[in-house]
């Protein structure tokens, strides 16, 4: 069979001008949500200004099973009764303070703390304190070297500092905003229900909101608590002195679509984690452990200190400082915490082909020959709502899909696989299996009545599976057994959208907050976690169809500190447009940055229909998306591709902003519309329609070369640089040796045995070094050691490959590929020959093109068939 070649540029580009249409569509209905001026809880705690509040003291001081303690008392009102405060550190520079209702003074009842998040083992890193350190109105405890952490008694503050130097790293509480509502018993005359809209909010057990004032120091920047669509990496200030006052930044799960490109409104997800970075090159994080809605300000910088303002409706105080100091130790701290990325299998990292909706069998087998036929590659179809029988999820519309089971055959002998869609709304139909099940089980989230909760999506009237439960997560997992899923195959796998949750007719079109959870949990405290707790109970369900040894693929639209280790996610449903092509890298470092590394952005916009421009330079730049899809409305036209032309160990990000590798380049921290790939490729996306030419900022002292020319470009300078249609910049660190694969196939599993190119980007000492990972991409089985794991390195002209993996494993895998090529960037000069060893064998060296493009130039050195295999230990020496 002759090698597959991309289309040409020209036939996408002639597609693309007879396939556009425009299509008008509304913007999203702003009324139909909160501000924080129609948020009480917000309201109060924003009109306040530092040090309003009644002081707090801390007293009672002392060491309880290696924890300090301490209670926050009100000296100044009587009537308030006391809160516990308990102090915990960790190995590697974690502090974790719980501030509670103390259960001795009977609270009406028990206030929810967020289970499942932190990662199992978390506990037995804990540092028992022996010790107290009592200071002039303190208390003092050693957090790791370098690092010791005070409580100051009076008034009341927390803060991390140097112990070298004592300058603060960040606090708790410095400006006197610390508040907390307690719960109480409702009394006659009271009035506490909220009203929004059509909707009442019963709140039975009054306001419970916490207030929590943390200033990072040595900061110019922060970071992160995602998700927002915002176009500027750093978050901007919300308010403060010469800053136009905006809203705050609202972590709230909401089914928001086409969202404004620009806005600190939240949307699918919320993570609670903020970090920070400054010139001095360090980083310090903070991580709240609260599910509630929470709105947080943003100050301005002053003096190298940025102060922030965390606003929760309810919950508990569990939050988390983590003092870095440079921004890679951050993300491992954090990740220590709420674990690392799932390992993804090979095929979810490919192209993903998917729209609301494909019609039938016919239409799907039409579209897998329309990529044959174009020679396109994919790796997975994705099915929406309409392919079930009457939005039943796990069942099949028998007319338009009568052998799915076939179907997914079919696919899968060409290595594909498919995606359905499987939402947590139920439709209440008595005929149907589900529905009656989960009834009779009594599994459904309950009314403030305590009434199976009846809200309206997709289906119509529907109800809510009680995801808080663990036996009703089983029960759940159950459900994706081949034999539960009828019409199901191990090739198929799942994608959770609407589980925020999504309630059309309910407050902000979710849940209400005074719904209720297993254990009496009212959903206000608990509602950014539920869409979480259901990816995971979809998660474990294909982990359990596949006995524990396939790794699932599961992609959900509602996010949650955690979530990294369940699946991927994507930014849902944005729009055409360049604004939203160019806020899809900032919303996707950010969600990197707080440790969700598998993410993307729906191609081409979900609403609405791009033109022939935007659709190629966003498929430029979403090849380089960790999860990389293409969808669209159903109102839209149709837009295939041939129309148109260390996370998992470490938790640092695949995606990565320019100052994570290079912490101490000042002119990198808020660069948002260019991003690295690992450590070795820096990418610019193209993001304003005709732009022919555009400005791009190489970090640091090394030099960076061009992938599509093999030029040189000085690190520490902004260059300039023309671009065509056909491409985007996108460049190699030098120092770093990138293994690729050049053959052209239809399907990643095809590439499985072919052979790898080594491409080497010298520094100026002439040498680079890389990695290479492989294991079967599909098992559980790198976990016991069945992986390879390779080190390269050249230096003095000489290549050397030798393993990094650990000896002695129980697991093993072998591969029989070899390397093909060697391409080196940089080398002044050469011979026309490189020596293998073992085997004393020559292979030519020659000019040659940096890619298997056709018309690429010849332009670099190119060691050509050293066929050495990728597994074994070997040298390749220039002569």
């Amino acid at each position: 069979m002759p090698e597959k070649r991309p289309p040409p540029l020209q036939l996408l580009l002639l597609l693309l001008t007879l396939t556009t249409a425009t299509v008008v569509v509304s913007a999203w209905k702003k009324e139909e949500f909160r501000t924080c001026n129609q948020t009480p809880f917000c309201k109060r705690s924003r009109s306040r200004q530092p040090h309003s509040l009644p002081p707090l003291s801390a007293v009672d001081v002392s060491l309880v099973d290696g924890d300090l303690t301490a209670r926050l008392t009100n000296t100044s009102d009587a009537d308030q009764k006391p809160l516990l405060l308990t102090i915990s550190v960790y190995q590697d520079g974690i502090l974790r303070f719980k501030i509670d209702e103390d259960p001795s003074l009977d609270p009406p009842k028990k206030r929810f703390e967020v289970p499942d998040v932190i990662v199992p083992g978390f506990e037995d890193k804990k540092l028992w304190l022996h010790r107290i350190s009592t200071v002039d109105g303190g208390s003092v405890v050693y957090l790791s070297d370098g690092y010791e952490a005070e409580l100051r008694h009076h008034p009341f503050e927390l803060y991390v500092r140097r112990s070298l130097d004592g300058e603060r790293v960040v606090s708790v509480n410095a400006n006197g905003l610390f508040d907390f509502e307690q719960l109480r018993t409702k009394s006659d005359g009271d009035d506490w229900e909220e009203r929004f809209r059509s909707h009442t909010d019963t709140r039975p057990y009054g306001p419970q909101s916490i207030t929590v004032d943390v200033s990072f120091y040595g900061a110019d920047f922060v970071y992160g608590i995602p998700e927002h669509a915002l176009d500027s990496l750093a978050l901007r200030p919300t308010r403060g002195p010469d800053v136009e006052e905006s809203e705050p930044y609202r972590l709230f799960n909401l089914d928001v679509f086409e969202y404004d490109h620009d806005s600190p409104f939240g949307i699918y997800g919320s993570v609670p984690f903020m970090l920070s970075h400054g010139k001095s090159g360090s980083s310090a994080g903070f991580f709240w452990l609260n599910a509630a809605e929470m709105q947080i300000d943003v100050m301005p910088e002053l003096d190298g200190r940025i102060d922030t303002l965390w606003m929760s409706e309810a919950g508990i105080v569990d939050a988390f400082f983590f003092v870095g100091p440079g921004p890679k130790d951050l993300v491992k701290q954090y990740a220590t915490v709420t674990g690392t990325s799932t390992m993804p299998q090979l095929f979810a990292t490919g192209y993903h082909q998917c729209r609301w909706n494909y019609r039938d069998e016919e239409d799907v087998y039409g579209v897998d020959s329309k990529f044959d036929e174009h020679d396109i590659p994919y790796d997975v179809i994705w099915l929406d709502i309409e392919h079930a029988d009457g939005k039943r999820y796990f069942t099949w519309d028998r007319v338009l899909f009568p052998n799915p089971v076939e179907m997914q055959k079919k696919l899968s002998d060409k290595g594909r696989r498919m995606v359905t869609i499987v939402d947590p709304h139920i439709k209440r139909d008595e005929s149907f299996h589900l529905h009656k099940e989960a009834t009779q089980k009594g599994y459904y989230v309950k009314d403030a009545t305590g009434k199976d909760f009846d809200g309206w999506c997709w289906p119509g009237s529907s109800s809510y599976p009680d995801m808080l439960n663990p036996e009703i997560r089983e029960w759940w997992a159950d459900k994706f057994s081949l034999n539960n899923y009828v019409g199901s195959t191990r090739s198929l796998y799942i994608w959770n959208d609407m589980n925020e949750p999504s309630v059309f007719n309910g407050p902000e079109v979710t849940m209400p907050r005074d719904a209720l959870h297993y254990g009496g949990v009212e959903h206000r405290e608990l509602h950014n976690a539920y869409g979480y707790y259901f990816h995971m109970a979809t998660a474990n369900g294909l982990l359990k169809r596949g006995d524990g040894k396939d790794r699932p693929f599961v992609l959900s639209r509602a996010i949650f500190a955690g979530t990294q280790r369940v699946g991927a996610i994507w930014t849902g449903d944005n729009t055409a447009e360049w604004d939203h092509l160019r806020v899809s890298v900032p919303m996707l470092l950010t969600l990197g940055l707080t440790g969700i590394s598998f993410s993307g952005a729906d191609i081409g916009g979900f609403f609405g229909n791009p033109d022939p421009e935007l659709l190629v330079r966003w498929y430029q730049v979403g090849a380089y998306y960790p999860f990389f899809r293409g969808h669209a409305h159903h109102d839209t036209k149709r837009r295939e591709p041939w129309l148109f032309g260390e996370a998992s160990v470490s938790g640092i990000p695949v995606l990565r902003p320019l100052w994570m590798e290079f912490p101490s380049d000042q002119a990198a921290f808020n660069i948002s519309d260019t991003f690295l790939v690992g450590d070795s490729l820096l990418v610019r996306g193209v993001y304003n329609e005709g732009e022919k030419s555009v400005s791009v900022y190489l970090p640091g002292k090394q030099s960076w070369y061009d992938l599509r020319s093999g030029a040189s470009y000085t690190g520490g300078t902004s260059y300039k640089l023309d671009v065509s249609l056909d491409s985007i910049p996108c460049f190699q660190r030098a120092g770093t040796i990138v293994p690729r694969k050049d053959r052209f196939r239809r399907s990643s599993s095809q590439m499985t045995n072919d052979p790898y190119t080594l491409v080497i980007a010298l520094n100026s000492s002439l040498e680079a070094e890389g990695e290479l990972y492989i294991d079967d991409g599909k098992s559980y089985n790198f976990e016991n050691g069945a992986y390879i794991h390779r080190r390269f390195v050249f230096s003095n002209g000489k290549l050397t490959s030798t393993s990094i993996a650990p000896a002695n494993t129980k697991g093993k895998f072998s591969s029989d590929c070899v390397v093909e090529r060697v391409i080196l960037m940089g080398l002044p000069r050469w011979g026309k020959n490189a020596l293998v060893e073992p085997g004393n064998i020559k292979v030519d060296a020659e000019l040659g093109p940096l890619t298997l493009r056709p018309g690429s130039k010849l332009s670099v050195l190119v060691i050509r068939k050293p066929n050495v295999r990728i597994s074994d230990d070997w040298t390749i020496t220039l002569l």
